[in-house]
């Protein structure tokens, strides 16, 4: 898999870097040196290319000057991640049917940036981890733990078992988020623009939470709404 952009690339060397195998700089990148310094304590190769050369590494992407070559990801078995997420109160994000890579990458750089969440990814009819994922995540997919199940809602009823709670994010005829009081340990599932979450996934569902809009033809894509119920979950945590 490739990673490119300073800020994934940085992020990445700083937080994992046993999963880099190589690094390309362009010539005369002012990270140049921290890069060379860092990557050689783990015996990374850095290779420094010609701006011609990086372009057609990075497949015409904007790169940045920076691209490196690293591992593919590393789903955690579900059976270790709800241990994980008991262990350290984690909040499972369960999504479903979402299909566009932009918004699962935001999704991880909002998760990991707040901090206290896992993922749970369908393996059919859903995003998973690629390069342009990483690309937006921006560094946020190296402090979230995600899984791959085979089915959705018996993962979410797996999680249930082991005492957590399911809230789903609804566009309308929910409890508004501005008066909802989440239980805890909490899950939350966020589904696709277009469709929302399955009526099978709701069927599992404790309660489902509305964000209030100002215009009624208008709502929020799967990504900012997920932000906004990552940051309300991790206040109402603190608070409890």
């Amino acid at each position: 898999m490739k990673i490119y952009g300073k800020n994934p690339v940085l992020e990445r060397l700083k937080a994992d870097p046993k999963s880099v195998r190589r690094i390309f700089v362009v010539s005369g990148h002012p990270e140049h040196g921290y890069i060379a310094t860092k990557a050689k304590k783990y015996g990374i190769p850095v290779l420094v290319v010609h701006p011609h050369q990086m372009l057609k590494l990075g497949k015409s992407q904007n790169t940045q000057g920076l691209l490196m070559d690293v591992e593919d990801f590393a789903y955690v078995p579900y059976d270790s991640l709800l241990d994980i997420m008991v262990a350290e109160g984690l909040t499972p994000i369960f999504i479903d049917s979402l299909t566009d890579p932009q918004n699962l990458g935001a999704i991880l750089r909002s998760a990991g940036s707040l901090g206290g969440f896992a993922i749970v990814l369908p393996t059919h009819d859903t995003v998973k981890v690629t390069d342009t994922v990483m690309r937006v995540a921006c560094g946020g997919e190296n402090h979230v733990r995600v899984s791959k199940v085979s089915n959705l809602g018996h993962a979410i009823n797996q999680a249930k078992e082991r005492g957590f709670w399911i809230a789903g994010s609804v566009v309308k005829d929910g409890e508004s988020l501005y008066e909802a009081k989440f239980p805890f340990p909490l899950g939350i599932v966020i589904g696709s623009e277009d469709k929302g979450i399955r009526d099978i996934i709701q069927q599992r569902l404790d309660v489902k939470i509305t964000i209030p809009m100002a215009q009624p033809r208008m709502s929020l894509n799967a990504a900012h709404a997920t932000t906004i119920f990552c940051y309300e979950i991790n206040k109402q945590k603190k608070q409890k």
